[in-house]
């Protein structure tokens, strides 16, 4: 596995390796890998030459009053997990490196953004659209892997690709979950002990909707009061939302059915988690 820093020689590299007929699989991340990161991987393994994966905790995508110099990293433990799953170029950039001098264009999503975790993030999807297209340029990729656990990025990634005519693929990958149904996250060692215990409820609330749908319930009123009378019932964190929208275009829907998201975020002491279930009725 080469590991690489300079945006110069990814690109390079890149190039060299569709000069030669081989297909790029690209997983971006931001670190700190875990379960879920390595499905990405291991997907792209399968369908792919060469399989890029980038690790770069993106500063302009947090607000002044998020965990930017908390979120948790380790790069030589993500450098021995890469490499063990199979991953054939590191890209590990710095701030600098992939910053190097004030922006003079800035992206601004205005689509998809405005529910979910974006109502209350303003420009971090910004930051993710900005930052996406300058390794998405970089990294030249026939395919690009998103872990459908942030089902909303994933449907700006999406917009992104199509709006802008980038020739990737964009690969949904299922979320990947302990054995209780607590999704796998980078934020999920800010959980307590007892906070663990507990985070499983917010997939199972999620699963008591699905159910009310499979049931005939169509009231999105009715589902999303069911989902959060189960939170409150089995958490004392603090609930942020739960919404069911039409998916992948997040607009509000008064009826359940065709493709549809079902999605909620919870706000422990130190770690706020979200979870989503994806379904077509």
């Amino acid at each position: 596995m080469k590991i690489i820093s300079s945006k110069h020689d990814i690109n390079q590299l890149a190039k060299q390796s569709k000069a030669s007929g081989k297909s790029i699989g690209f997983v971006p991340t931001m670190g700190f890998l875990h379960e879920g990161h390595l499905a990405l991987v291991k997907e792209a393994r399968q369908e792919n030459d060469c399989v890029i994966m980038s690790i770069f905790v993106n500063p302009i995508q947090f607000g002044p009053s998020e965990d930017y110099d908390m979120y948790p990293r380790d790069a030589e433990r993500d450098k021995k997990l890469a490499k063990e799953a199979g991953v054939d170029i590191l890209f590990m950039p710095s701030v600098d490196e992939m910053y190097k001098k004030k922006q003079s264009v800035k992206m601004m999503v205005t689509e998809r953004t405005n529910r979910l975790c974006g109502a209350k993030r303003p420009m971090h999807f910004d930051g993710v659209v900005m930052v996406l297209t300058k390794l998405f340029h970089l990294t030249i990729p026939d395919r690009a892997y998103f872990g459908l656990k942030d089902a909303q990025q994933f449907a700006i990634v999406s917009a992104l690709v199509d709006d802008f005519d980038f020739s990737v693929e964009i690969v949904p990958v299922n979320t990947v979950r302990e054995p209780s149904g607590l999704a796998i996250s980078s934020r999920n060692v800010y959980l307590t002990a007892e906070e663990r215990q507990k985070a499983p409820a917010l997939y199972h609330s999620l699963l008591l909707g699905k159910k009310r749908i499979a049931e005939g319930e169509t009231d999105v009123t009715v589902i999303t009061d069911a989902v959060n009378d189960y939170l409150h019932q089995h958490l004392t964190a603090k609930i942020d939302y739960v919404e069911l929208l039409s998916f992948p275009e997040l607009e509000t829907i008064s009826v359940a059915s065709g493709n549809m998201i079902l999605a909620a975020a919870i706000q422990f002491s130190a770690a706020r988690l979200i979870d989503n279930i994806i379904m077509e009725s």
